[in-house]
Order: C-alpha cells, then sequence, then structure tokens
C-alpha cells in the first residue's frame, strides 16, 4: 500500500487494521506516528498492527513485535514471494511482519503516442526497444522530435530516479547499516542521479510531481507519454485520465523489475493472544484470502499462488483491452530482495529535493549531487 487516509477495522483483542479503498492507500493518516508513539511508550497499542513500507524503521524496535518464526511462520514462508517475505526480516533473523501486498513496477504508455512517434505500439516490442534506460531515453529524444514541444517522454526527475534505485538489492545502506550510498561500486545512487540528469538535461521531463493536480492533467491531456510506477498507479491513472481509456498499455520497465510500496501485518509483543493473533493474520493472508483482497480492494499479492490465478489476467479496458496482471505479475517474481535500513526515508529524502533543485530551479547537478551528501553525513551523525 502506498500512504492515504484509511478507516480501520477491530477483531478481538483490540486489533487495528487499517482499511484501503486500493492499493494506492495509505495505511492510516499519522498511524505511523502513533505507533512510534507508543513504541516508545514501551506498553499498550492493538494486539495486531499494520505497517507500511517503511518496516525497516522499525528494526530497532524488533523487540517490541513478536518473533513470527516462533508463532509457525517458516511453515508458511514458501507461500510467499521471496523478496517480499524478507522485507520483514531484520538483518539478524527476526521476523517481525507478515506480507499483505506488493508494489512491483512496469512501464505505463500512450500506445497511440508512441506510434504517432514512429515508435512500436505493442508491449513485446516496446519492451524489446526499450531493455535499458538509455535506450528508453533515446526513444524519448524520438517520440519529441516528432510530436513536438507539447509532449513528454516522462514526469520527474525524482520519480525516475526512485524508480532506477528500486532495481537494486542494495541503495543506501549495507546490512550493518553503514552508509554507501556515495560508493557507486557498492550502490546503483550515482547511476541512478546521473540517470535522472541525463534524463533533465536531453529535456525529457515535463517536471510534473505524482499525486499533484498537474500530474493528472498532464495524463488525461497527453502531455506526457509514458512513466514508470507500481502496479497500484493503475487506479490512480485510470481516476486521473478518463478521457484516455482503451489508450494505455503496460510492458516490462527499462531495465527490470523494481517494486514499490506494499505493507505488512505485525504482532506487538504486549499481545496476550499470540498465537491466536498469528492464526488470524496468517488466515487473512493466505492465498486464497489475497485473491479476495485483490479482487475486492486492488491490494496486489505477495502470495505466489494467487499471481497465477486466472482472476489475475483477466482483460482490462482502459488499458486497451490488455491484460497486465501478465506483466506484474511477472515483474512481482523477478524484483530483487531489497535492504533499505532503518534511515532510509530521510537519506532517500535529501537525495530527491537536491535532484528537484536542478529539475526546477537550474541548480548545478554536481554542486547539488555534494550538498546531498555534506547533508547526509550530517544526518547520519545525530
Amino acid at each position: 500500500m502506498e500512504p492515504q487516509p484509511g478507516r480501520q477495522h477491530h477483531c478481538r483483542g483490540g486489533t487495528a487494521i487499517p482499511e484501503s479503498s486500493h492499493s494506492g492507500a495509505k495505511i492510516g493518516g499519522d498511524f505511523k506516528s502513533k505507533l512510534k508513539t507508543t513504541l516508545a511508550a514501551g506498553s499498550g497499542g492493538p494486539d495486531i498492527v499494520a505497517i507500511n513500507d517503511w518496516v525497516a524503521e522499525l528494526f530497532p524496535n524488533a523487540s517490541h513485535f513478536w518473533n513470527l518464526y516462533e508463532l509457525g511462520a517458516a511453515d508458511i514462508e514458501a507461500d510467499y514471494l521471496d523478496w517480499k517475505w524478507k522485507l520483514g526480516v531484520t538483518p539478524d533473523g527476526y521476523m517481525m511482519a507478515l506480507p499483505i501486498d506488493t508494489g512491483p513496477t512496469a512501464l505505463f504508455y500512450r500506445a497511440d503516442l508512441f506510434e504517432k512517434a514512429g515508435l512500436p505500439g505493442e508491449p513485446e516490442e516496446v519492451s524489446e526497444l526499450m531493455g535499458t534506460w538509455e535506450d528508453y531515453f533515446e526513444a524519448g529524444r524520438q517520440l519529441q522530435e516528432r510530436l513536438g514541444s507539447g509532449v513528454y517522454l516522462t514526469d520527474s526527475i525524482s520519480a525516475l530516479y526512485t524508480q532506477v534505485t528500486a532495481q537494486h538489492e542494495r541503495i543506501y545502506f549495507d546490512t550493518e547499516g553503514r552508509f554507501i550510498g556515495d560508493d557507486p561500486s557498492r550502490s546503483p545512487v550515482k547511476k541512478a542521479w546521473d540517470l535522472a540528469v541525463k534524463a533533465h538535461e536531453m529535456g525529457l521531463l515535463a517536471d510534473a510531481a505524482r499525486s499533484t493536480p498537474e500530474w493528472n492533467a498532464s495524463m488525461n491531456n497527453g502531455r506526457i507519454a509514458s512513466f514508470v510506477g507500481a502496479v497500484w498507479n493503475k487506479e490512480i491513472l485510470m481516476d486521473a485520465a478518463p478521457d484516455t481509456e482503451g489508450l494505455w498499455r503496460v510492458t516490462d520497465a527499462p531495465s527490470g523489475a523494481g517494486n514499490n510500496g506494499g505493507s505488512f501485518l505485525a504482532i506487538m509483543k504486549n499481545s496476550k493472544h499470540p498465537e491466536e493473533a498469528f492464526q488470524f493474520i496468517s488466515w487473512l493472508l493466505n492465498p486464497e484470502n489475497q485473491l479476495r483482497s485483490f479482487k475486492n480492494i486492488n491490494l496486489y499479492p505477495s502470495t505466489v499462488e494467487t499471481l497465477g490465478s486466472p482472476e489475475m489476467l483477466e482483460e482490462e479496458p482502459f488499458f486497451g483491452g490488455q491484460a497486465t496482471g501478465a506483466v506484474f505479475g511477472e515483474a512481482a517474481r523477478q524484483v530483487k530482495p531489497t535492504f533499505f535500513g532503518e534511515r532510509h526515508p530521510s537519506v532517500n529524502g535529501i537525495f530527491t529535493r537536491e535532484l528537484d533543485n536542478v529539475a526546477l530551479q537550474g541548480k548545478d547537478p554536481e554542486r547539488a549531487w555534494n550538498d546531498a551528501l555534506e547533508r547526509i553525513r550530517k544526518e547520519l551523525l545525530r
């Protein structure tokens, strides 16, 4: 899930499970800060809590949650995508959280605009032509030359950077918690930075930030021809661009699969009914119920069996009759097991803000890179 206010369902033992309307929904408003306050207090809280993709931020507080391996999680581990399962396990093997949904990424594109620019429109052909980010940029150059200044390849510098980093196993930290973002031999950060800057310098970006009215309008009026995003972007795109029904397609992301978003359930250590709580969450998140969640509230599954269900491969009118589930299902199987670390959000925010300074304020990219590293080093001393 991607954060957005939600309601809560309650069950025996004080369980609090925020409800979402689709997989682009946030787990509960200020839910994260309330959970951290509860952990700092050392008492209180429900038996079961939902945690978004910031689960690694809570690893230092793992002792406040039950180790699900002690409650029988190993017996169901094979049911889940390996990389998603590992996201809920601390570096020293403490299983803190059980997977709910996932956010595999792919390339969303306007087939009609691609074809007008002399590019292929079929998903398999687009994937073959745009297998790398450099290939994608070159196709974007052709698209913009043919269609004119009113059309851009993709949306924003920070979104592109985020999707590149999502394709790797290590980003800012190693499993020992050491910062590696300044070391190109161990981290993809400089590569992702350079690719994002290159797209900006080539004039391929509309500079429309996601989750804004400008982004919505750009999707609906054809100003943006493509973007790499998670599966939950489907519903957001359909809401934002109703006039484009039938024109969009989905194919493999340049340079491979990534993941963006997805959530978990955990059992707090103060629970007086940990065995019952585990029975409940393991039932709630089993393959059969994950299929129900996909059909009812569009949560993309984390269980392997569910990905192969016929219901995941239905044709979709908005995407010209394409069964996009085949693309996202394959992406979900190919995602690398990424380690984030508890300081990932703050470090990521510094890098993306500096990239926005490059794109929106004309800041020199080298200066922005050095300023980002300086700020991060100070941040990590806190």
